[in-house]
């Protein structure tokens, strides 16, 4: 599947042209290295930076929006989302952009991230935090009817701590344990509560 970067034609050309090769450039990397250490991720078989644009592999699934508004049981998948996320964060990368289009969901219910166009490497708890925040959100805003949603997350976020155990030390810091992330999305929800009210 060819994936393609479209011009931002409110930016001046070469600044978008700078941004937008910046972003492929990271996206690429960290796909090639998250692979690489074992995330469901597709591979990646061609770059094209000047055309702004790569072919990938093309993921045999769903994405979790449309699996959401059609299966009645989400409990395991919502667990694999969990898992794959916590998966992620454990490599120090947040997603920056976690919404229900950009997690593949495969036939056997493992949950894909997408779209890595937004992410960083990250050692604060805070950048954890938010990113489960951006998919609470998204669960609130398109999914209200699935009230348990996060909480299943939640769940399959947490189990992949008690699985591996705590997380090594990474290159530039300690990595938050997932208990740690959970409890800094809490405090961040408290934070929008707190001003939106």
């Amino acid at each position: 599947i060819k994936k393609q970067r479209t011009e931002r034609k409110w930016r001046h050309p070469d600044l978008d042209a700078q941004l937008t090769k910046k972003r492929l450039q990271n996206e690429i990397k960290l796909m090639v290295k998250l692979r690489n250490k074992g995330l469901p991720l597709p591979k990646i078989f061609d770059v094209d930076l000047t055309q702004r644009s790569m072919i990938m592999e093309r993921i045999d699934g769903k994405p979790l929006i449309d699996i959401l508004k059609i299966e009645k049981n989400h409990e395991s998948i919502l667990h694999s989302v969990g898992k794959s996320i916590r998966l992620l964060h454990r490599e120090a990368v947040t997603h920056g952009d976690l919404s229900t289009n950009n997690i593949m969901i495969s036939k056997n219910e493992t949950a894909i991230l997408i779209d890595l166009g937004l992410a960083k490497v990250e050692y604060e708890v805070e950048g954890f935090g938010i990113d489960l925040h951006v998919l609470h959100e998204i669960f609130r805003a398109s999914h209200p009817n699935i009230d348990s949603a996060m909480h299943h997350v939640i769940e399959g976020y947490l189990n992949v701590d008690e699985q591996l155990g705590e997380v090594e030390l990474g290159s530039g810091g300690t990595i938050p344990s997932a208990q740690e992330c959970v409890n800094r999305l809490e405090k961040i929800k408290q934070r929008v509560r707190y001003h939106s009210g």
